[in-house]
């Protein structure tokens, strides 16, 4: 999930900090995903898909897999 979420917010142009806005958490907590350091819930991974315009699977999918 963590290289997806990088890749896809950095294919957007956004920076951690206006996603962690968009998603209503913390840039720190966005950062820490993508970094792999914490896991997200659930919940959260609705958050960023929502915040990123997508469906929460695109995060999930394995990296170099094309849909």
């Amino acid at each position: 999930m963590a290289k997806n979420l990088r890749r896809t917010r950095h294919d957007q142009k956004l920076t951690q900090e206006e996603l962690a806005a968009r998603a209503g958490l913390s840039a720190r907590y966005v950062g820490a995903i993508e970094r792999g350091d914490v896991s997200a819930s659930v919940t959260v991974l609705g958050q960023i898909a929502d915040a990123l315009g997508i469906e929460p699977t695109e995060l999930l999918r394995r990296s170099g897999r094309k849909a």
